[in-house]
């Protein structure tokens, strides 16, 4: 166990009161919270005085601030339990304005819902009432938008307190964030002794998130200190980010602890709705579309009398091969069906009908089929032909992770 010496003593006495890096911020990310809530009820009733005023012609009108006073109570609940007002809603506005956006839709369909079935909203004028929505969404997000740049402009964008400390490990910089040696201070995580887990503390003080990077050996010890420290900690991990951890999981009863590196495919609801998403805008894609299909199916033929269609292997959903269709853009004996050959502006394997789709991305339609047979999604990562090079390489040489 380490040695409380004299010198130690004396040199935390001397700085007890200075090893505080930051100011706390928290009583100022409150004032924030407490002036956009105290807004966002102002602005609302605002925007419901304003559209009685324009649609009844009389402002303040009773039956209007009435949807607005039944209104704010829960768009209240639901906006503090939705994290509308939050770190990040300070730091993000477009969050915030989709926040606040959801808040206020969630909340107005909740009174249209029990007014329709208390019949206490047959006196309502919709349209003073849908006004007064709109002319609020919009404050409300002009708002979010005027708090971002205050802070930007007061705060110097310095939402939390960040500090990194440099122990030893791996180069780390983040912005907005205070970085420090650990040997400028002194700092030994593994001192047991009471004057250097207080200088850790003060130095630890105010900060909302911590991060060290040291070495392998150390990273207990830090871990220890972090935890006791009441702060939200990290610890660079070269291993981890190596194979793309995105959480850990604890099995207490083996006393062992694993990165988690996947998370599998979505939960069945969201799964369900994806497909359903697919299936109808597949659908409807195809159906709107058929007559432009039809004709370039027909020009294809015609100009070369080849297949209408180019179906070419890709890898697609579980590391699987698909065929992948597309209307031929290329001449039929100088199709690639690889990809080993990627296509140049003024390649001479494309026929005029097919720089013509290129250009406008036409022979991608019917990948529309692919949709509806489930190879492909509308909203995914794009399968590229697996002979696809960038400087002779095939895709994966350049990036292991591809």
């Amino acid at each position: 166990m380490n040695q409380v010496t004299p010198q130690l003593i004396r040199s935390v006495r001397n700085d007890i009161g200075e090893n505080k890096l930051s100011p706390s911020l928290e009583r100022r990310r409150l004032r924030a919270y407490i002036l956009m809530l105290v807004a966002d009820g102002a602005l609302l009733n605002l925007s419901f005085a304003l559209a009685a005023l324009l649609w009844e012609g009389r402002w303040w009108e009773p039956r209007a601030m009435l949807a607005a006073q039944a209104m704010l109570p829960v768009f209240f609940t639901i906006a503090l339990y939705s994290g509308t007002y939050g770190v990040r809603a300070l730091s993000d506005w477009l969050f915030a304005a989709r926040k606040v956006l959801t808040a206020l839709a969630i909340a107005a369909a909740l009174i249209n819902f029990l007014g329709f079935y208390t019949k206490t909203n047959e006196d309502f004028s919709r349209a003073a009432v849908t006004l007064g929505l709109v002319f609020t969404a919009i404050l409300l997000v002009g708002f979010r938008r005027l708090v971002a740049v205050g802070i930007a402009h007061l705060w110097g964008g310095r939402i939390i307190n960040q500090l990194v400390i440099d122990d030893g490990g791996s180069g780390f910089a983040m912005s907005n964030a205070v970085t420090i040696a650990a040997a400028d201070y002194d700092l030994d995580p593994a001192s047991h002794d009471p004057f250097m887990l207080d200088r850790l503390g003060k130095l630890l003080r105010n900060q909302d998130k911590v991060v060290v990077s040291c070495p392998r050996e150390r990273r207990g010890a830090w871990a220890l200190v972090l935890k006791s420290a009441g702060v939200y900690g990290e610890i660079v991990s070269e291993p981890a980010h190596a194979l793309g951890a995105i959480g850990v999981h604890h099995y207490d009863a083996l006393d062992r602890t694993t990165l988690v590196v996947s998370t599998g495919p979505l939960g069945l609801r969201n799964r369900i709705l994806k497909r359903g998403f697919d299936v109808v805008a597949a659908l409807a894609g195809l159906i709107a579309l058929a007559p432009l299909m039809i004709v370039v199916a027909v020009l294809i033929k015609l100009e070369d009398g080849g297949p209408m269609l180019f179906i070419q292997r890709r890898l697609g959903r579980g590391n699987q091969f698909f065929d992948m269709l597309k209307f031929r853009s290329m001449r039929e004996e100088r199709r690639d069906p690889d990809g080993d050959r990627s296509t140049a502006r003024d390649d001479d394997r494309v026929t005029p009908i097919g720089a013509f789709m290129r250009r406008t991305s036409i022979d991608e339609l019917p990948q529309l089929i692919n949709v509806l047979r489930g190879d492909m999604s509308i909203v995914g990562p794009r399968p590229h032909a697996i002979g696809s090079r960038a400087n002779d390489k095939y895709f994966w040489e350049v990036d292991a992770a591809y």
